[in-house]
């Protein structure tokens, strides 16, 4: 899953600023859904960053049971914090 296909999946475009508030809620609604029914591993971290990105992820705790899971969170919330801001 790359990050362009989820945006495009979920909210219809790979550019975010062409968003309308509304057209943001409702691909945040149907991404948070997603999250919640995933099965599997790879997928759900997938749809957990993209959420941590978007500033709606939930609580390590609540998004991810296995320790190694909220560890690997842990580190991408790191390398989002160290990474410079995109381009305007």
């Amino acid at each position: 899953m790359g990050f362009d296909d989820l945006m495009r999946r979920y909210f219809g475009t790979d550019d975010i600023a062409r968003l309308s508030a509304a057209e943001l809620e409702a691909g945040s609604e149907r991404l948070a859904v997603d999250f919640g029914l995933e099965t599997d591993a790879p997928r759900r971290f997938a749809l957990w960053a993209l959420m941590h990105i978007l500033g709606q992820a939930p609580d390590l705790d609540v998004a991810f049971k296995n320790p190694a899971e909220q560890d690997a969170a842990r580190n991408f919330m790191d390398l989002c914090a160290g990474a410079a801001p995109p381009p305007q």
